[in-house]
C-alpha cells in the first residue's frame, strides 16, 4: 500500500521536508497545524481566530484525504502560553463533534506569532 501526500504549498513545508498530510486507505495523519492563511503567509494575532483557522486548515487536509473533523481518534494540542488553553479549548468544542484522546504540551514554537498548533490522526471514511 502506499501513502499519498498532501501539500499546502506553504512556506514552512518548504524550508522543512515534510507533508500537510500522510495518509493510507485506513489512516489520516495531519502535521502540526497552525492558523496561518498559508496562501498568503498571514496570521491573525488573536488566539481564537488563530484557534478556528488551525480547525479549517485541519478539516481542508482531512477532506482531501477522504476524512474529516468527526473522523478524528487523537489530537495533539502544542501552545506556548497556558494561558490561553480555555479560549481554544471552547474553539474545540464548537468544531469537534466529539471528544477524541488529546495531549496538551506547553512550548515554545518555531515562530513567536504562532499561539497554538495542532496535530491529529483520523480514520478515513470508506
Amino acid at each position: 500500500m502506499a501513502w499519498r501526500t498532501i501539500s499546502t504549498g506553504s512556506t514552512f513545508e518548504q524550508q522543512v521536508p515534510y507533508s500537510r498530510a500522510l495518509f493510507d486507505d485506513d489512516w489520516v495523519f495531519v502535521s502540526g497545524t497552525t492558523g496561518f492563511d498559508y496562501p498568503t503567509m498571514s496570521i491573525s494575532d488573536d488566539v481564537g481566530e488563530q484557534a478556528r483557522r488551525t480547525w479549517k486548515n485541519i478539516a481542508d487536509a482531512l477532506e482531501k484525504a477522504g476524512s474529516n473533523l468527526g473522523e478524528i481518534v487523537q489530537f495533539l494540542l502544542i501552545l506556548p502560553n497556558p494561558e490561553n488553553l480555555e479560549v481554544i479549548g471552547q474553539v474545540m468544542k464548537a468544531v469537534l463533534p466529539h471528544k477524541p484522546t488529546g495531549t496538551v504540551i506547553c512550548a515554545n514554537l518555531a515562530d513567536p506569532r504562532i499561539k497554538v498548533e495542532i496535530q491529529v490522526t483520523a480514520k478515513r471514511q470508506r
